[in-house]
C-alpha cells in the first residue's frame, strides 16, 4: 500500500522562498519518504503574507530534493493547522488512499498535527524529524511549545464538532 506524507505549512519569506522551519519540514519529509517505495507526498498550505502559497514552496523544494512531480499532491487551501488536516484527509479520502498516513512537521507541533489527522479519521504516524530543533535560541522554542498548550484543545474540539456534524450529514 501506498503511504502519504502530509506535510504541513510554515511561513513562507518576503522573496517567496522557504523560511528555515518549512524547509526543515520538507527535507524530513523528502529523508523519510526516500525509504519508502513510492510515497505520496501531500504538501499543504494556502499563500500566507509573502510569496507563493505554502504548499507550492515545498513543491518546488520537494523537486529539488529529487521527488518525482507525480508524487506531489498539493492542498493549497489550508489556512491553519485545523482547516490544513481537514483538507488533507478530505484529499486523501476523494482519491480513495488507503496507505499509510505520516505527518511531517516540527517537534513542538507534531502532537496536534497527529491528533488532528487522526480525530478527522487518519490513524497518522509521525515522521521522525532527526537533526537539531534549528538555530532558533531557547526562548522562541518554548513561545513555540507553550504556543501549543491552547492550540491542541482547541483545535481538537473544533475537529471533534466537525467529525460531529459530518456524521449528522449536515456536511
Amino acid at each position: 500500500m501506498r503511504a502519504a506524507i502530509v506535510i504541513f505549512g510554515a511561513a513562507v519569506r518576503p522573496d517567496g522562498s522557504a523560511s528555515p522551519t518549512l524547509r526543515r519540514r520538507v527535507e524530513a519529509a523528502a529523508r523519510f519518504g526516500a525509504r519508502l517505495a513510492d510515497p505520496l507526498y501531500v504538501p499543504t498550505g494556502a499563500k500566507g503574507r509573502f510569496g507563493p502559497a505554502e504548499s507550492r514552496v515545498m513543491a518546488r523544494l520537494l523537486e529539488e530534493f529529487g521527488v518525482d512531480a507525480a508524487r506531489i499532491l498539493e492542498e493549497p487551501t489550508g489556512t491553519d493547522t485545523l482547516s490544513s488536516a481537514l483538507a488533507s484527509v478530505a484529499l486523501l479520502r476523494g482519491m480513495g488512499h488507503a496507505g499509510p498516513v505520516y505527518a511531517a512537521t516540527s517537534r513542538f507541533h507534531l502532537p496536534r498535527c497527529l491528533l488532528l489527522l487522526r480525530l478527522a479519521g487518519m490513524p497518522a504516524r509521525p515522521v521522525p524529524i532527526g537533526g537539531s530543533a534549528g538555530a532558533e535560541g531557547w526562548r522562541r522554542r518554548w513561545y513555540w511549545r507553550l504556543r501549543e498548550v491552547p492550540a491542541i484543545p482547541y483545535d481538537a474540539g473544533l475537529a471533534l464538532w466537525h467529525r460531529l456534524v459530518r456524521r449528522g450529514g449536515h456536511s
